[in-house]
């Protein structure tokens, strides 16, 4: 069992407790599941999401980067990014929840953020996507379904940490949904998809 965070520090530990949060409304018994991992109560994860939040809309905030850096520690890599014609940072801290996944943050050169969410872990490897049996909940990222099965159609979120592509699987139309990047759901023909869960840790 991963240790749950230590009271009055909000740390990595509480930031996945946030995370789960939000996907609870997509995967509420895997996220249920993976609370009980961290030895954390529903009471703790409601104050640090509501610690997250106060976080985020203080008028004392010093930026989203500067807040992920005092919650996560040091990343575990910063890499030069280029997007189009624009130049970025790539920043990646470990999530015990997942191990073979990374959170990312994507900082401009005024320390603006400009995407924050999950993937992949360098060298770790990723699911096999040929069709729309293999898109399990929690199995993949944004970026490995969209490369899986391109050309994709982004499509507007629900809310912000959340994102939607839509794409043909063996000649179906289908919409995956993420939050935080990390797949949740896949509807097929309009009907959502009852795969397995994700693969066990």
């Amino acid at each position: 069992m991963t240790a749950s965070p230590p009271p009055g520090r909000f740390g990595p530990g509480s930031f996945q407790l946030v995370l789960l949060r939000r996907m609870a409304d997509f995967r509420p018994e895997l996220a249920e599941a993976a609370r009980l991992r961290l030895g954390a109560s529903l009471a703790e994860q409601r104050e640090a999401n509501k610690r997250w939040q106060a976080m985020v809309r203080s008028p004392r905030s010093r930026g989203a980067l500067a807040r992920y850096r005092s919650v996560l520690g040091p990343p575990e890599s910063v890499s030069a990014r280029t997007i189009g014609d624009l130049e970025c940072e790539a920043l990646l801290w470990p999530v015990p929840l997942w191990p073979d996944l990374r959170f990312e943050v994507l900082a401009g050169p005024d320390g603006a953020v400009w995407n924050e969410w999950l993937v992949r872990a360098p060298g770790a490897p990723g699911p096999v996507l040929e069709g729309p049996q293999d898109l399990r909940p929690w199995s993949a990222t944004v970026d490995e379904v969209a490369r899986a099965f391109a050309p994709v159609r982004p499509m507007e979120g629900t809310a912000p940490t959340r994102w939607r592509l839509a794409f043909a699987a063996r000649g179906r139309p289908c919409v995956a949904e993420f939050t935080y990047g990390l797949l949740q759901r896949v509807l097929v023909d309009g009907v959502e998809a009852d795969p397995p869960g994700p693969p066990q840790h």
